[in-house]
């Protein structure tokens, strides 16, 4: 039920739980195609399973930003938060292309870590804003971003400039202020070297298994790890990792996402 369905590319993907009487929907940002184009673009994605017949239509809409809007990215992450009865949109990190002014013949297709700048965004109006804090000075990708009311946790992630995995930990919070919001950091101390896992929540607590992804470019990371979210802040505890099959211990490459709670689906 849709004029235009994004194509296929490695966007952010974030899920919005049922509220106000709307259905569970998913919120879709940016990507990289096959063809190497990276986008810029944001569809809100609503399931919807009424009438008579229960038949279950998917809606996708292209939804504008105004303001200080995100750049094209890949390698991102998008989280809500929920402050003072409001709902917003945390979308960080990713890579995109050098700029234009940089880019040479040898450099055309190289890409970059992205500024380290934090967007907010409310979905009603689809204002953007963009938010320097100097506890994210450098760029970071393939990360993995958890959400719980007001805050939202950066874990992990990859760094262009340094080639490096440093097990990184940061919360932001978010305060929804009547006026313009407020964002604070701070960096915590136990975070885990990775990048590019598959998570999937586990009932409806704000409880995580983090499984997959590297801990290097030529060492994937085999081991599993429970993630609890709670009003102490963040806690991890190893997880008794899934019998490997020969097939992913001896492949190169991890993909695969979550397929609903307490199941992942791999390849």
């Amino acid at each position: 039920d849709s004029c235009y369905l994004p194509p296929l590319r490695c966007p952010a993907v974030c899920r919005l739980d049922p509220y106000d009487g709307l259905p569970e929907s998913y919120l879709i940002h940016g990507g990289r195609t096959p063809n190497n184009e990276i986008s810029s673009s944001l569809y809100l994605l609503t399931m919807d399973s009424r009438g008579c017949n229960r038949k279950l239509t998917v809606r996708c809409q292209e939804k504008e930003l105004v303001a200080e809007v995100p750049g094209a990215r890949y390698g991102h992450t998008m989280s809500m938060v929920q402050s003072r009865g409001k709902t917003a949109c945390v979308l960080f990190g990713g890579r995109s292309y050098m700029p234009a002014g940089e880019r040479t013949t040898e450099s055309w297709n190289s890409v970059t870590d992205c500024t380290s700048q934090v967007f907010l965004f409310d979905l009603e109006f689809g204002c953007s804003s963009a938010h320097t804090l100097p506890e994210l000075h450098d760029g970071q990708s393939f990360h993995v971003a958890l959400s719980r009311e007001d805050c939202v946790y950066f874990i992990g992630g990859h760094s262009l400039t340094s080639d490096s995995r440093p097990p990184r930990l940061f919360r932001l919070r978010v305060e929804l202020l009547q006026g313009s919001p407020l964002l604070t950091c701070e960096t915590l101390d136990t975070g885990l070297s990775i990048s590019s896992a598959i998570v999937t929540r586990i009932g409806p607590s704000h409880k995580y298994i983090i499984l997959g992804g590297y801990q290097s470019d030529s060492q994937k990371r085999l081991e599993c790890s429970t993630v609890i979210l709670d009003e102490k802040g963040i806690q991890f505890e190893p997880l008794e990792p899934p019998n490997w099959t020969p097939d992913i211990i001896h492949s190169r490459t991890w993909f695969g996402g979550s397929n609903g709670e307490g199941s992942i689906l791999l390849g």
